[in-house]
């Protein structure tokens, strides 16, 4: 999938136009929540996802988002990244709206991500607060019995 914006910027999922190393220097650099991610780790994770990459048209890559999912019933966004000289032009939304547009066809029950501070970033991509959050669960590495 390739999408055009009039103010030069493309979004593509081909795996060839993914620069990965980017990637991960934005996520174990500057993302609080992957701060220290190994590139093995991003390597794998990028393996085993859909992912969603911002060029500048015939440029460098300047945002990242990627997908978890079975294509079936449920997805995870996550890793949703804008290289801070491209923040603030609406390409965070521009990313969720392409990442639903792109699973629509799939009809998933779910499509759940999280943020911290990005809420309006995203509901202007359709996302809305969880419904029933006291319905979901977490297992945390190390603390099963």
């Amino acid at each position: 999938m390739i999408r055009h914006r009039e103010d030069g910027y493309e979004l593509s999922t081909d795996p060839d136009r993914l620069d990965v190393g980017l990637v991960h220097h934005w996520l174990s650099t500057d993302a609080f929540w992957a701060l220290g991610r190994s590139r093995e780790t991003v390597d794998q994770a990028v393996r085993s996802s859909l992912n969603f990459a911002v060029h500048e048209t015939a440029g460098p890559q300047v945002a990242y988002a990627r997908v978890v999912t079975d294509r079936a019933t449920f997805a995870w966004l996550c890793d949703v990244y804008v290289a801070p000289a491209h923040r603030g032009k609406g390409l965070g939304t521009w990313l969720a709206g392409a990442v639903r547009d792109h699973l629509a066809p799939y009809r998933l029950k779910r499509v759940l991500l999280a943020t911290l501070d990005a809420h309006g970033v995203y509901a202007k991509a359709g996302f809305e607060p969880l419904p029933n959050p006291e319905h979901l669960m977490i297992l945390t590495p190390g603390t099963a019995p």
